[in-house]
């Protein structure tokens, strides 16, 4: 049973949504008021996972539907106004977007705080959470039955956890970890879009050539991209490592490789 809380009525989340769609991602996330209003704009939604338990996202719906759909998962900090306004973003792109929480509600504003969240995460929890929220999308009305993962850091290597315990039809990793082995990767079925670091000291280049390996070795189709000059988090414009530059490009790749996959 799927519980829906809207944080405004549906004209007024519209409007929102309508007025925030001529800007790039990122001129939406560098600026706190319209990060406010993308986020308002989403429905909170409660389903119930295989393993009994109540989970909450934020939910955002195209203009039109029905549409590909997209579960996002959240970087270390949590679900946050800012993982909600790139959730706003994909449905102003023609997608339906569920923004996950994989933090029961819980939301970090500084390091210490978000090392101790993303330690408390318990793999089997948060594996029965992802895949509801595959599910549910794949069983939404408003969903044209095809699904992708998306997630940030932390978010990114749960993006592929997801796709491995509940195969979907496009993965999308931005620096998470990635570091199975060519036979844990077996059961992806879609195509894999990566975006990393090239100077990245937590999800190395090394790890992301070996990624590449053995996505190869399985005959998996993907699409890996190294930014030489980026560090970890590059496309997070509150992060003191943004790159402009590379972080509209990957998200441009982004949108593209979901057209292309979910249509």
């Amino acid at each position: 049973m799927t519980e829906l809380k809207a944080y405004l009525h549906a004209p007024a989340r519209r409007e929102i949504l309508t007025g925030l769609a001529g800007l790039s991602l990122a001129a939406l996330l560098a600026d706190p008021v319209r990060v406010a209003q993308a986020a308002a704009s989403l429905q909170s939604v409660t389903i119930k996972t295989a393993g009994g338990r109540s989970v909450s996202g934020a939910l955002a719906l195209p203009a039109q539907t029905p549409a590909g759909s997209v579960m996002i998962v959240h970087e270390w900090w949590g679900l946050n106004d800012q993982i909600k306004s790139v959730a706003a973003e994909l449905a102003n792109n023609g997608f339906v977007a569920v923004a996950a929480d994989l933090y029961g509600g819980q939301v970090a504003s500084d390091p210490d705080t978000a090392q101790k969240l993303m330690g408390g995460v318990q793999p089997a929890e948060a594996t029965d959470t992802v895949t509801a929220w595959v599910d549910h999308l794949y069983g939404m009305k408003e969903a044209n039955g095809k699904v992708a993962t998306l997630g940030f850091c932390f978010g990114g290597g749960w993006s592929l956890n997801a796709s491995l315990a509940h195969p979907v039809d496009a993965t999308v990793i931005y620096y998470g970890l990635c570091n199975q082995s060519a036979d844990q990767l077996k059961p992806l079925k879609g195509p894999v879009l990566g975006h990393f670091a090239g100077k990245d000291q937590w999800i190395t280049p090394a790890m992301v050539k070996g990624f590449q390996a053995n996505l190869q070795a399985d005959g998996k189709k993907a699409e890996i991209y190294s930014y030489a000059d980026a560090n970890h988090a590059f496309a997070n414009p509150t992060g003191q490592n943004y790159e402009q530059a590379d972080a509209r490009q990957a998200w441009d790749r982004t949108i593209a490789f979901l057209k292309t996959n979910l249509a």
